[in-house]
């Protein structure tokens, strides 16, 4: 049977009459409202006696609103890893204190402190390369996307995508090379590439039209887009890569300006909890991160899920990754003619 929510975090209620007055406000995409409401919301403001607001948009917009108010008018943000890197560089980030989390002993450690002092991870995904195994042998490394029988079937991430630099990194590798210390090397190995690219797409759906119309027959991309490949194309197919898939993460993070500072550290606890994680996992919104999550074998197949999967990913060094995008999209530009 599935797990249901538990409100058994209600222990926290003693605290409510305090809370009544709080608002809280949260920064997040508001992707898959309804759920997030019944397991997240609704539960929480039970427990706090509080109100939540929200204020939605992409990582780049509600990232840029927060900087351009100085850290202000939010308690808590949801952002990808390459994002909160920006916002942790921009200053607008409070330090983290991982005791007062209950949860985050439960987390995996590539969740607990993965940007050297700031938030924690909530979820986990993945990015890899996916093909159809129905036209293609098997794809088992990165350097396959260089195989001559690749030729005009391939689409890229764009280098302003979230997955594009990763490219650039991989490509590094495949050329024996440090992305970020030799970039002659790393661009003259994605040079090499060129001939088996279709389209570099920006945006999800862009690349699963290129594989609903047969234009491609491979792409890298996030595991949050292979159920929409497959409803395209029933035999794409996520590529077991001996070297390993990329590791994407959203985080959340206090702002320097948040208002609700004890109230942002309790939501963040909940969001981290089993039985919210668990649940979120069941209803195909979010991958647990919280390793004493147990999903049976239908479940688990939609998700970067276990030990084995988690220490199987790659990292990105994001820091690095942030000054050298400048040179990189002018040199990514040159080649593919944007």
């Amino acid at each position: 049977m599935k797990h249901t929510l538990s409100l058994s975090a209600l222990a926290l209620a003693a605290t409510a009459a305090t809370a009544q007055a709080e608002t809280l406000v949260v920064s997040w995409w508001g992707y898959n409202g309804e759920k997030l409401n019944a397991n997240i919301v609704e539960p929480f403001k039970a427990m706090c006696g509080c109100d939540i607001v929200f204020e939605t948009g992409n990582n780049s917009d509600r990232l840029g609103k927060l900087t351009a108010r100085g850290g202000k008018g939010v308690d808590v943000i949801f952002l990808t890893d390459s994002y909160s890197q920006v916002g942790i560089e921009n200053g607008v980030f409070q330090e983290f204190d991982r005791s007062k989390l209950s949860n985050i002993g439960d987390l995996y450690d590539i969740a607990q402190d993965p940007q050297g002092g700031y938030g924690p991870a909530y979820t986990v995904g993945r990015i890899g390369i996916v093909y159809d195994s129905a036209k293609l042998e098997p794809i088992t490394s990165w350097g396959d996307l260089w195989r001559e029988d690749l030729a005009g079937q391939i689409s890229l991430p764009n280098i302003t995508t979230t997955a594009g630099p990763m490219f650039v990194v991989q490509a590094g590798k495949q050329a024996g090379v440090n992305a970020y210390e030799d970039a002659d090397a790393t661009f003259a190995k994605i040079e090499e590439i060129k001939p088996n690219t279709v389209k570099n797409y920006n945006t999800g759906s862009e690349m699963v039209n290129l594989a609903s119309t047969g234009e491609i027959t491979v792409t890298m991309t996030q595991d949050f887009t292979l159920r929409s490949l497959k409803e395209a194309v029933p035999t794409m197919t996520w590529a077991k890569l001996e070297d390993g898939d990329i590791a994407v993460l959203n985080t959340l993070n206090i702002p320097t300006g948040a208002e609700n500072v004890d109230l942002a550290y309790k939501f963040i606890d909940f969001v981290l909890s089993k039985d919210v994680q668990q649940i979120q996992a069941e209803q195909g919104v979010d991958a647990p991160i919280n390793k004493t999550v147990e999903l049976s074998a239908e479940d688990a197949a939609n998700w970067t899920y276990g030990q084995d999967q988690i220490d199987a990913l790659n990292t990105m060094d994001y820091a690095k990754m942030n000054t050298a995008k400048t040179d990189w999209i002018d040199r990514w530009n040159e080649i593919f003619g944007m």
